[in-house]
């Protein structure tokens, strides 16, 4: 029984994420949607088009560093 619901569990997850992993994902050369985040340190938050004025914006997410393995 309870290798049953670990399993479905694990199928459900794996369904999820691949489900979820792509659909909105932008292929090469598709334009970045706006949006603003907080800025580190600041008062005021960061628009992606205020950036992209001042040159190419790479956006890096380390997500996973604080993440116990």
């Amino acid at each position: 029984m309870r290798g049953t619901v670990v399993r479905g569990f694990v199928i459900a997850l794996l369904a999820g994420v691949m489900l979820t992993g792509t659909a909105g994902a932008l292929g090469v050369g598709d334009k970045a949607p706006e949006f603003t985040l907080p800025a580190a340190g600041q008062q005021q938050p960061v628009k992606l088009s205020d950036l992209l004025g001042k040159g190419p914006v790479v956006i890096y997410t380390a997500i996973q560093v604080f993440t116990p393995t």
